[in-house]
């Protein structure tokens, strides 16, 4: 396994230029790429993310862990709360770091898919909509889909929505969120699951799930 950090300079909101790390993960003969969007208040250290990450890893899919905001932004949101939903700031810091990974010569050939969690969810599914040529699969754990608003009628990339079923109220979200959908669209319920799949073996189910979704879906 090839892993390596990484720097992806962006427009920051707060000091006007800026800079997002990440983790680039790189396994031999990778099939594909798995750009992650975590949900707010976390980062590219979500322990939850880096599990998932490393179950694609064992099924040859490449992974990028980052960090959506700058230190600067991440700095005034630990006080506002407010740049975690500004769904359109994290889905252009999604496509900012997919052109990254596009023009690099060890993963610029790889078909690439998003994972998004909580808010994340939202960001992955507006990056796909953007990109339709680009982002070839979507996965979404306890995700906010509802959030990515007019968006969802243009995603056209296969969409897993993962949802614990103690999670009822995420659940309806998500459910009228694939309502307002046109593309190939799939509700999955883990038994016993809430929000933040804390539960014993309910991540590992979310890997398994996601990895199958990403294997059978992008492009070889």
């Amino acid at each position: 396994m090839d892993g390596r950090p990484i720097r992806i300079a962006v427009p920051d909101r707060i000091a006007g230029s800026g800079e997002i790390e990440g983790d680039l993960r790189l396994p031999r003969d990778a099939r594909g790429l798995v750009l992650f969007a975590h949900g707010g208040g976390s980062s590219r250290h979500s322990p939850r993310n880096r599990m998932v990450a490393e179950m694609l890893n064992v099924d040859r899919l490449a992974t990028l862990l980052f960090d959506l905001l700058t230190p600067a932004e991440e700095a005034v949101d630990l006080r506002t709360r407010q740049l975690r939903f500004d769904i359109p700031l994290l889905a252009e810091r999604l496509l900012i770091a997919g052109d990254a990974i596009a023009d690099r010569p060890d993963t610029g050939g790889l078909p690439v898919g998003t994972f998004g969690a909580s808010t994340g969810a939202a960001a992955a599914l507006v990056a796909a909509a953007e990109r339709p040529d680009s982002v070839r699969a979507v996965v979404s754990r306890g995700g906010r889909p509802d959030l990515a608003g007019d968006a969802l009628a243009l995603v056209r990339a296969p969409s897993l929505l993962i949802v614990g079923s103690l999670d009822r109220e995420v659940l309806g979200m998500n459910r009228e969120a694939a309502a307002r959908m046109s593309c190939e669209v799939e509700i999955t319920i883990v038994p016993g699951a809430t929000h933040l799949f804390e539960e014993p073996g309910t991540l590992d189910e979310v890997g398994r799930l996601a990895s199958d979704w990403f294997t059978r879906r992008l492009p070889v």
